[in-house]
Order: structure tokens, then C-alpha cells, then sequence
């Protein structure tokens, strides 16, 4: 039999004290239903007593939601020992479920309560008789827990003792300032577990050192019934343990373990966390990351072709997202293949052998490439094909400065004779064009006229990499276009001109 282990998403509270970071009330409200709701996690603990008005309407609107929803029981609020004033909040907001955050070591309650533990165990014993008057369930909080079983072991243990005897639901475990390594984590919640078997405990871990996820993973091994975690491991200092990659370890590590979470929401509720609170989600950030499912190089899409030799058991669609091939200097043709297959174009190995050699030379300038990107470059290349090349624009020199014309010197290889020239315009490309008339003028070519200028990026693409300029030119016999590919849009536009010289 599987053992049921409850999740407390802990973003709404624990993750609103990021740095910079504050819902409104609207924004709690769409994350709450969207937790509860779609990516169903058990628990919910959506603020902290008596922090601002703000707050208060927060949790008064989410209460509401949840009371015609049945959710009600699984909304937690944190709350203060401050004689009653949290529990007053609470009642005024219809909240039935306390967070009481309470003091897990004997050196944060001697030196930020001055307090001795027995006086610190009767104003919890207050608390817990008020809450209990007014019908509100009650979970206890350990704060720096970890840090009081390294140090002050029998103060924790008889803290426990005593609150084995009063009407708590969960006493709650933190690994407050993320201190402890995985073998302490399984150590002290086995301890802990293995001397108070009835009591249900979770386990509260941050990342200080990035050993979150490790630690969670050793408490669940312990034995402990549930864990507290965030969105894109949003909290205070290096943050919480991550709600996706948690959601993952369990589910490919933990066979013995059963939890409820969707793995489908799990990006889109990421992304939609990262939207609300203006903090970008890193690229290489597992599970939700851009990059964590994209193959870059060409050997590795050339195994995914070859019975996926580079997968492992996280395949992206577990998560609602799909597998992508980077395109770059590292791409090889396997990695174009799979990208023109999605498009549902076809090359012959030609073609592809010369598309491939201009994306290399795209990423060798450090330009990023997207599939969408394609079709152009395609375009280009294919089209650069289609005429002998016998004019090059081998230099010149652009220049624009305030109060001057824009001018432009040239050098053009016409059938192995250069010229050179130099001239004004309207702007860089204008006085360029007018330098190669001067140049055309001397050999007694007239060029043809240009009748339209246009200028785009591919649609969909979010590429610094290339810029399309399509110019139509108009001579005695007929209307023809040119195409011109690069990052900068006025050397694409010297690129199409130079296809139309090589096509005159």
C-alpha cells in the first residue's frame, strides 16, 4: 500500500516574503482556485494574521470562494501566540484553520521572546483554549525547529510532550534558515516520527543551500505525512523547496509514496506565478525552466532520432509542454530535421547541408535561432542559389551623425573589377544605393528602380538573430523582389540589393 502524503503550497504566504514581492487581492483569489482547483494540492496557506488591509481582503475574498466551493477546511492562515489578536482577524475574515507560529528552539525564545519555555507553553495554552472556543482548528509552527534539535534537543522534545495533550491537529517541523544536510533531515524527523507515532507531522524545508528538495525527500523517508512547498521555490532569503521538482523527485523516486498534484498545471501555474509577481523564472530551472526540455546539441538530437537515447523519465509532456532542438553553432542536421518536421517542410541534403552551415554561422555571432526563423533562412539560402554570383559587396563604411547627411563608401567586386565609391543620402542605405549608381553610371548600367521597401521579423519568433528585408525593384522588362537575411536591418537590406545586381 502507498503511504498518503498531504501538500501545503505555502506561495501565497511563505513565497509573498520573496523580496519585492506582493499579490493583490485579485491575484490570491485566481491562485487560490488554480491550486486547489486544477493542480490540486491538498492545503493552502494564503497569508499571514494582521499584516495589512490588503491582506485581509485577500483571505476574506479566498473564504468566501472556498466556503461555496467545500474548499474551506483546506484554507491555513499563520498566525502569532499575541493573546488572541490573530484569532480576532482570523474570525473577522471567516478563516478556520491556524498556522500558530510558535518557537521551535530554546535560543530564538530566550533571546527574541525572553521568555522560559513553561511561560512560553501557557501562552500557547491560552491560544489554543480561544481557538477552540471559536471553532478554529489549529496547527503549530516550530519556527528554527532544525536548529533546536542540533542544540536544544529537550527543549523540543519537551515542547512536543506538551502539546501531544492540547487540541493540535499538526505540529509542523521547518527547517527555518535551510541549515540542515539531508542525513540530519532524515535523522531528526525519524526521531521525532519514531517517539510520537500518532501525531501527524510536516515537514517545512528552505534552500539556503540548495539542499531543499534532498531534505524533503529524507523526511518523506522518515516517515513524516506532509510537506510544505512553493511555486518556482518562491520565499524568503534563497527561498522554499520548489513545488515542481518536489512533485517530480516523488513521483519517479518515491514509489511508496502517494500524493494528489496534477503534473499537467505544474507549468502553467508557474508561469502564471512568474507573470503576477514580475520574477522571471530561470531557463535552466528544472521542471519549468525554457531550456529543461530543449536539445541543443546536434548528438543529442541525433540520439532523440535514434530510440531517444537522450530521454529520461521526464518527458515534457508529463507537464503540458513539448520537446524542442535548439538551433545554433552546436546544431547538427539532426537537430534542423526535427525542427523543419514540426514545420512540415522537407529538404533534400543539399539544401539541408546549406541551411545547416548558415545557422552555425548564425550562432557563431551569438544570434539565437528559432524554429520560426526557419522558413526565412530557408528562403535566403535556397534563393542565394538560384543565380551565378558574379557582383560582391566586399566593404563599406555606413555612417550617420547628427547635423550631417548619412553617407556611405563602398567597394563592389564586379567580375573581378573593384570600385569604389562614396555619396550622400536621405539615410545610410540611401547614400549607399547612390554610391553603387555612381559606380553602375561608370560601367553605362542603369539600375533598376526601387519601388518597395518592407521590413519584418518572422511572425512568432522571439529571435535577436534575423531581420527580413524584402525589396521590389522595377526595371524595363519587369517587377522582380529580393530578399535580404541578417540581425541588422540595414545589412539585410544591402544583402537583397546585392541579389539584384547579381540577377541584372
Amino acid at each position: 500500500m502507498k503511504r498518503f502524503v498531504e501538500i501545503m503550497d505555502t506561495t501565497l504566504r511563505d513565497g509573498e516574503q520573496t523580496s519585492g514581492v506582493s499579490f493583490s487581492a485579485s491575484e490570491k483569489l485566481t491562485l487560490a482556485k488554480l491550486l486547489l482547483e486544477e493542480l490540486k494540492v491538498n492545503r493552502l496557506e494564503v497569508a499571514s494574521a494582521r499584516v495589512s488591509k490588503g491582506e485581509f481582503e485577500g483571505v476574506k475574498n479566498i473564504i468566501e470562494w472556498s466556503a461555496e466551493t467545500d474548499h474551506l477546511d483546506r484554507i491555513e492562515v499563520l498566525t502569532f501566540v499575541d493573546g488572541g489578536a490573530s484569532l480576532k482577524w482570523m474570525q473577522e475574515a471567516g478563516a478556520k484553520v491556524q498556522n500558530l507560529l510558535t518557537k521551535g528552539s530554546l535560543n530564538h525564545l530566550t533571546h527574541q521572546l525572553r521568555k522560559k519555555p513553561r511561560e512560553h507553553f501557557k501562552d500557547i495554552a491560552q491560544i489554543l483554549k480561544k481557538a477552540q472556543k471559536l471553532g478554529i482548528e489549529t496547527n503549530i509552527y516550530l519556527e528554527d525547529w532544525s536548529n533546536g534539535m542540533r542544540n536544544s534537543q529537550q527543549y523540543v522534545l519537551e515542547y512536543i510532550d506538551f502539546l501531544t495533550k492540547q487540541p493540535v491537529k499538526r505540529i509542523m517541523l521547518p527547517d527555518t534558515l535551510g541549515v540542515l544536510t539531508p542525513p540530519e533531515a532524515y535523522h531528526f524527523v525519524e526521531e521525532i516520527i519514531r517517539r510520537y507515532p500518532e501525531i501527524h507531522f510536516d515537514f517545512h524545508g528552505h534552500n539556503d543551500y540548495d539542499l531543499s528538495v534532498s531534505n524533503v525527500m529524507e523526511a518523506l523517508k522518515a516517515g513524516c505525512h506532509g510537506i510544505h512547498l512553493t511555486v518556482n521555490g518562491m520565499g524568503e532569503r534563497a527561498g522554499n523547496a520548489p513545488l515542481a521538482s518536489t512533485v517530480a523527485v516523488i513521483n519517479d523516486f518515491m514509489p511508496d509514496i502517494a500524493i494528489d498534484v496534477n503534473e499537467k498545471a505544474l507549468f502553467k501555474v508557474s508561469r502564471l506565478v512568474s507573470n503576477f509577481t514580475g520574477i522571471g523564472i530561470p531557463s535552466n530551472k528544472p521542471i519549468v525552466g525554457d531550456n529543461v526540455f530543449t536539445q541543443t546539441a546536434g548528438i543529442h538530437a541525433d540520439g532523440d532520432h535514434k530510440k531517444n537515447l537522450y530521454f529520461n523519465d521526464l518527458l515534457p509532456e508529463r507537464f503540458g509542454r513539448k520537446r524542442k532542438y535548439a538551433l545554433g553553432k552546436t546544431s547538427g542536421k539532426a537537430n534542423i530535421q526535427k525542427n523543419l518536421q514540426e514545420l512540415g517542410l522537407v529538404l533534400n541534403d543539399e539544401e539541408l547541408k546549406k541551411v545547416t552551415e548558415r545557422i552555425i554561422e548564425l550562432g557563431d555571432k551569438k544570434e539565437t535561432v528559432t524554429r520560426e526563423d526557419l522558413p526565412y533562412i530557408i528562403s535566403d539560402v535556397l534563393d542565394s542559389g538560384s543565380f551565378q554570383h558574379r557582383v560582391f559587396i566586399r566593404s563599406y563604411v555606413l555612417t550617420h551623425s547628427k547635423g550631417l547627411k548619412p553617407s556611405t563608401s563602398v567597394l563592389v567586386d564586379i567580375n573581378g573589377e573593384t570600385y569604389e565609391e562614396n555619396a550622400q543620402g536621405d539615410g545610410q542605405f540611401d547614400a549607399f544605393i547612390n554610391a553603387l549608381h555612381k559606380i553602375y553610371r561608370r560601367k553605362k548600367i542603369q539600375l533598376p528602380q526601387l519601388t518597395d521597401y518592407s521590413v519584418r521579423i518572422p511572425p512568432g519568433s522571439k529571435s535577436d538573430a534575423l531581420c527580413e528585408t524584402i525589396i521590389t525593384w522595377q526595371n524595363k522588362e519587369s517587377e522582380f523582389t529580393t530578399r535580404g537575411l541578417d540581425s541588422d536591418q540595414t545589412v539585410s537590406a544591402i544583402k537583397a540589393t546585392e541579389k539584384m545586381l547579381n540577377m541584372i
